[in-house]
């Protein structure tokens, strides 16, 4: 018995040795899974941009010649995952931050969408040098202008991720615009630059958010005073939201006409609006049966109006992803496009053909961008800046295609970022200023809710003031910003080359 004791006892501190080591190395296992985390979206774009510049290099081949457009492509892809994880959360923040959407189906649905909208109805065809920013005649040579688009697509890309780093949402757009000026400049001087176009997009920083602003806001003050404040309200629901979906359904008929179908056919405003129109009546009779039949049982309050606007936000999130995808991406991807040109052809145009493959590599590396790096804007858009509720983001969604079509009308140059996130602000400030004109007519029976200290009164603003003036400050120094690193980049180029 007490040999066996004595065998016993060096067994049992075995175990227990080898329960302590095995509790270290599991410890450690957690702690490297914890600290490697945030390494995964990264390692899986640089795969991704690995795999751009290999793909290339199968489909170029490579001679020296094409090395060049090998390493476009490559930057091409950054600026793709940048689009993704900047640009495409203010069609989704909204819905998300309304709790329309999961983060995952926001997620897959934009990326379905944005993808979509890039390789089916993205314009075939693109302006080289961005809306006529920079004279094409005051470029020197092919290699010149070459050099001149990758610093563009180069400086962009990285104010892109600057931006989407600190949690501002900017226009990918305007960061290109940006890139190509201070490029244009820095290869040919001021003179190149077409400063009446630069000032009708300087003018847009403040038509694209005001405008966005006061439409969501108007749409806000006629869903409170037709159906919220409403005696009954899913009558008064029954007979408004068939109205605004199809409001709705004309505005993205028209919006997608006007400038999802490029590559199809070329329609006029005049054609876009009548075909809105068609669209518009025909999702008015399909949709009142429909919410008649939803509505039935649904209790007089608030939360069941929630119900019956989700399905219109789901939908009208997905069609501006589509929209962004056939619009913007061919604007983000056309200094790609224009180096493939020059380098095939040897020369350079005002507007050239965008190969498919440069198409792709802007539809998957929006998608992975979405996937990878999306949801930290999706939730400064969608429930930082103000508090979203599904009608307050319909009228959002709403805004975002009327300003479009209201803008195109115009003839302004305007931002599908400014646009949406300035409505966001709309809402937000209607609602500030909605909640203290209550409060002043109720004080006049109660004098003493007027008597608040002044900090309670900031507390209980709508709109988070330090994302308000964080996300204006970076509108406002987009293009500058990515002149300034464009001049700088081309400069190292040439430099390096020669």
């Amino acid at each position: 018995m007490g040999n066996g004791d004595m065998s016993e006892k060096p067994d049992s501190k075995h175990w227990e040795t080898l329960d302590r080591d095995l509790n270290r190395i599991s410890q450690l296992e957690l702690a490297t899974a914890y600290v490697s985390r945030p390494l995964v979206g990264p390692g899986i774009s640089l795969a991704f941009i690995v795999l751009a510049g290999a793909a290339a290099a199968v489909f170029l081949g490579g001679t020296p010649g094409n090395f060049i457009v090998i390493a476009a492509a490559i930057f091409g892809a950054y600026m793709a995952l940048n689009i993704g994880a900047n640009d495409v959360a203010n069609n989704m923040g909204p819905a998300v931050g309304a709790n329309a959407l999961t983060m995952g189906g926001a997620i897959l649905i934009a990326a379905i969408a944005e993808s979509a909208g890039a390789l089916l109805a993205g314009g075939d065809v693109v302006s080289t040098i961005s809306k006529g920013i920079i004279d094409p005649a005051t470029v020197a040579t092919a290699d010149v202008f070459i050099w001149a688009m990758m610093a563009a697509l180069v400086s962009s890309a990285l104010w892109v991720n600057l931006a989407t780093w600190i949690g501002a949402p900017v226009s990918t757009t305007h960061s290109v615009v940006g890139g190509v000026m201070g490029a244009g400049i820095a290869a040919a001087g001021m003179s190149a630059v077409n400063w009446a176009t630069m000032g009708k997009i300087a003018a847009s920083w403040v038509i694209s958010p005001v405008l966005g602003g006061v439409i969501a806001a108007l749409f806000l003050a006629v869903i409170k005073a037709k159906v919220i404040y409403q005696e009954d309200k899913i009558a008064a629901a029954r007979r408004w939201v068939p109205i605004l979906v199809a409001i709705m359904a004309g505005a993205f008929a028209a919006y997608l006409a006007l400038k999802g179908l490029k590559r199809i056919i070329k329609i006029d405003l005049e054609i876009a609006l009548l075909i809105g129109l068609g669209f518009a009546v025909a999702s008015y009779l399909i949709t009142k049966p429909l919410i008649a039949r939803q509505s039935v049982g649904l209790e007089n309050r608030n939360k069941s109006l929630k119900i019956l606007f989700r399905i219109p936000l789901v939908i009208s999130a997905a069609l501006l992803s589509f929209a962004h995808g056939a619009n913007d991406v061919a604007n983000a991807v056309g200094p790609l496009a224009a180096i493939v040109h020059a380098a095939e052809f040897g020369d350079f145009a005002a507007k050239v053909a965008i190969p498919t493959w440069v198409m792709v590599i802007g539809a998957f590396g929006i998608s992975f961008g979405l996937f990878l790096f999306g949801p930290k804007l999706i939730r400064m858009v969608g429930s930082q800046i103000t508090k979203l509720n599904p009608m307050r983001a319909y009228c959002v969604s709403l805004s975002a295609a009327i300003t479009v079509i209201v803008a195109s009308w115009l003839g302004l140059p305007v931002s599908s970022t400014h646009i949406a996130v300035g409505a966001v602000f709309g809402v937000g400030f209607f609602r500030e200023w909605h909640a203290e004109n209550r409060l002043r007519k109720f004080s006049l029976q109660r004098p003493e809710e007027l008597r608040i200290a002044p900090e309670e009164r900031r507390r209980r603003k709508l709109v988070r003031r330090s994302h308000f003036m964080t996300i204006v400050a970076a509108w406002v120094i987009t293009v500058p910003a990515a002149a300034l690193l464009s001049g700088v980049t081309f400069w190292l180029l040439t430099t390096i080359i020669r």
